[in-house]
């Protein structure tokens, strides 16, 4: 906290020194531009999250949440994949919620992986957003629904089979003493997870923004007119762009140069890994768990948003 009101004092101090810096350089200005559109495209879902979070510490613990869930551990990363659709929000809110419903791993902890990266791809905003961005293709709001919803389930078995409590180093705060009030739990449940995501949330913004000036455009937009090749570059540029899922199918339309099948790529892969989520889950669950969680995640999305797009895309890829 000392230093976020340092830096903010620091900010206010030297404004006008930082806005004619800015304003004279195009590409600190592509920068700021980058760091804003991000930072101000997650602040509001992020604090969605942290409210839901919070009212999760309060109300819904592990232990309830797992007496809730089918008893079949298999069974429940579905049901929680399928139930990531009633959170209307981006992957920056779903960071914190699944934190607090992952509490200390067991059987719940493959559930809540599994809706981090489900909620934030087939919610209805989402889903609305691609119909509206993609008129006329309902395939393409089928098969990102489709490839995200099964990218979210079979990370959730991966974790049931291979995954270790112990890579999530990242504790949770311990409950405060006057915690008998589920209000003064909601509270500090909520503070702790807006200044633990959200200080990652800019760190993940200021990669987003230094990736983009330190990559030339022309270079994705040359190597994305070969189908393989741009498969894994739409990939890549998910990863860099770090775009709220949101926004991005509005973004993946204008490709018009990019098949159908890369820019379903794109759209299956940004809310599931991405620089700023990486940073955000490195911030909640610890680094040992993002450096393994993140490339795995990548593989899979890529895959299989790939398989599905050959499938139900077809001749239109």
């Amino acid at each position: 906290m000392e230093v976020l009101l340092a830096g903010l004092l620091a900010a206010m101090i030297l404004g006008g020194t930082l806005q004619s810096a800015v304003a004279h350089n195009p590409r600190w200005a592509t920068a700021a531009t980058v760091f804003c559109g991000v930072f101000v495209q997650a602040a509001p879902f992020l604090a969605l999250g942290v409210i839901v979070s919070g009212l999760i510490a309060a109300y819904v613990t592990p232990e309830r949440l797992a007496r809730w869930l089918p008893k079949r551990p298999s069974v429940a990363v579905v049901a929680a994949g399928v139930g990531g659709a009633a959170l209307p929000g981006c992957e920056c809110g779903s960071v914190p919620i699944a934190r607090r419903l992952f509490g200390d791993g067991g059987a719940t902890g493959a559930a809540a992986l599994t809706f981090m990266l489900a909620a934030p791809a087939i919610n209805p905003v989402v889903v609305v957003a691609t119909a509206v961005a993609f008129p006329g293709q309902p395939q393409m709001v089928l098969a990102r629904v489709t490839a995200s919803l099964v990218t979210a389930v079979l990370m959730g078995w991966i974790w049931l089979r291979r995954g270790r409590t112990e890579w999530v180093t990242q504790r949770l705060p311990a409950a405060p003493a006057h915690a008998d009030s589920r209000a003064a739990v909601f509270a500090e449940a909520a503070r702790h997870d807006f200044l633990q995501a959200g200080a990652y949330l800019v760190v993940g913004a200021t990669a987003a923004a230094a990736l983009h000036i330190l990559i030339p455009p022309w270079m994705f937009e040359h190597l994305a007119s070969h189908l393989l090749v741009g498969v894994v570059v739409m990939a890549a540029l998910a990863v860099v762009l770090a775009l709220c899922s949101e926004a991005d199918a509005f973004v993946a339309a204008s490709m018009t140069m990019v098949p159908l099948v890369p820019r379903l790529v794109f759209l299956v892969v940004g809310p599931a890994v991405d620089v700023k989520l990486f940073a955000m889950q490195s911030g909640m669950f610890g680094g040992s768990f993002a450096l393994r969680f993140a490339p795995v995640t990548l593989l899979v999305a890529t895959a299989v948003a790939t398989a599905t797009g050959l499938l139900v895309l077809g001749g239109a890829a």
